[in-house]
C-alpha cells in the first residue's frame, strides 16, 4: 500500500506557507519531494529523509510528489500548547490540533452556543479549481467581503498543499479545515462546526465550501469525492445558510459525461442533496453549450432554484486574480465557462449578503 524510501536532500525549491519543496536523490535518481515543516520539521541539504514514493510511482498529477515521512536523523522537538483534536486518526502521521470546538480553545464558549449561520451564503463547489474563481467572483461588486474557506477532506489533507489558498490569503478572512484535513486558521470536528467558526468567529459574509486539491474520481456515478457537495448542501441548510451550488460544467473536457453539466454536479444536487440550493448558470454561454446546460439541470429544478447569473466582467475578473487557474489540466482560456460558473456563483453569493 505504501512504496517506501530513503533519500538525501540535495537543496530546497519552492516553499509556500506550511510546505516546502526538496530537490532529493532517490535510488540514484533526482526527485521532487514535499514536506510540511509543522508535522516533520525543516530538511536540510545532506539529511537523510524517509519517503513515500507511492504518487511517483502511480504517475498521479496533482499529488504526484515524494512525501517526507520523517528526518531520522534531526527529529523535529515535541509540540507545546493544548489540542486533544486527532487528525489523520490512526495512520502514522496522526496530529494533535487544537479544535475550535474544544474546551480548551479561547473559542469553545462561542461555538458551543451557536446554533444558526443566520442567513450566511455559502457557495458549493466539489473541485479545489474552483476556489479562486469563486472568490473573484463574490469580490468583483463587493470589494472588501470576508470570505473564508472551508475545506473538507476528500482531496488533499493538509491545507498547506495548497498554493492556491498561500496565494489567496489577502483575499480571505480565514481558513477552517474539517473533518480529517488540518492546517488552517481553524480546526474543527465537522463540517457543520466549521461553517459555524467560518460565521462566527471568523465573522465571514461568504464561505466557500470545496475539498482541498486532489478529486478523486473513478468513472462510476457514485465513485467520486465530489459527491460531499450535495451533503454539504444539506449541512448549510440545515444551519439555516443559504447554499449556492456550483455546477461544473464544460464545452471543452474531452470526456462526455463532463460535458456540458458534469455527472459529478448532477449526483451530487440532484441525488444526494435533499434540502434546496441555488444553483447558478453563467449567462452567456456559447449557444450550444447554453442549450445543453438548460437541458441538463431540467431534473435540478424540482429541488432547486435555478438562478441564471450575469457573467459582464468577470471574465476580466478571473485574468487579474494571483492565481494561475487550472482544472484538470485547463486553464481559463482552454475552458472558460467552468470557471466564469465558479465566479457566477461567487456573484450571486455576494448579492444574498444581508
Amino acid at each position: 500500500m505504501i512504496r517506501w524510501r530513503q533519500g538525501t536532500v540535495l537543496g530546497t525549491l519552492r516553499e509556500w506557507p506550511g510546505a516546502l519543496e526538496l530537490d532529493v536523490e532517490v535510488d540514484r535518481q533526482r526527485v521532487v519531494a514535499l514536506a510540511y515543516p509543522l508535522l516533520v520539521g525543516r530538511p536540510e541539504p545532506g539529511d537523510a529523509v524517509l519517503l513515500n514514493t507511492t504518487a511517483i510511482a502511480l504517475g498521479l498529477g496533482t499529488g504526484g510528489y515524494a512525501l517526507v515521512v520523517a528526518v531520522p536523523g534531526r527529529l523535529p522537538l515535541d509540540p507545546a500548547g493544548p489540542g486533544h483534536l486527532m487528525k489523520a486518526r490512526y495512520t502514522p502521521l496522526q496530529a494533535a490540533v487544537l479544535g475550535v470546538e474544544e474546551p480548551e480553545s479561547p473559542h469553545h464558549e462561542a461555538i458551543r452556543a451557536a446554533d444558526s449561520l443566520g442567513g450566511l451564503p455559502v457557495v458549493i463547489a466539489d473541485l479545489h479549481s474552483a476556489l479562486p474563481a469563486i472568490v473573484a467572483g463574490v469580490l468583483a461588486d463587493r470589494p472588501g467581503t470576508r470570505v473564508s474557506y472551508v475545506m473538507t477532506d476528500g482531496g488533499a489533507l493538509p491545507l498547506w498543499f495548497s498554493r492556491t489558498v498561500a496565494t489567496l490569503r489577502d483575499r480571505l478572512c480565514g481558513t477552517v479545515t474539517v473533518g480529517q484535513t488540518l492546517g488552517g486558521d481553524l480546526e474543527a470536528v465537522t463540517l457543520h462546526t466549521g461553517l459555524l467558526a467560518a460565521r462566527h468567529v471568523q465573522r465571514a459574509d461568504v464561505a466557500v465550501v470545496t475539498q482541498g486539491p486532489g478529486n478523486l474520481g473513478t468513472a462510476t456515478p457514485w465513485g467520486f469525492s465530489g459527491v460531499a457537495a450535495g451533503e454539504a448542501v444539506n449541512a448549510v441548510s440545515a444551519l439555516g445558510g443559504r447554499p449556492v451550488a456550483t455546477l461544473r460544467l464544460s464545452g471543452d473536457d474531452p470526456r462526455d459525461r463532463h460535458q456540458g453539466v458534469s455527472h459529478h454536479s448532477l449526483t451530487a444536487y440532484g441525488r444526494v442533496a435533499l434540502a434546496a440550493a441555488d444553483v447558478v448558470v453563467p449567462a452567456g454561454l456559447p449557444a450550444a453549450l447554453a442549450a445543453r446546460v438548460a437541458s441538463d439541470v431540467v431534473p435540478l429544478r424540482n429541488r432547486h432554484a435555478i438562478v441564471e447569473v450575469d457573467t459582464t466582467g468577470l471574465y476580466d475578473a478571473l485574468r487579474g486574480l494571483p492565481v494561475q487557474l487550472s482544472s484538470m489540466g485547463r486553464g481559463l482560456a482552454q475552458d472558460p465557462s467552468y470557471f466564469l460558473a465558479c465566479a457566477a456563483a461567487g456573484r450571486h453569493a455576494a448579492g444574498l449578503i444581508s
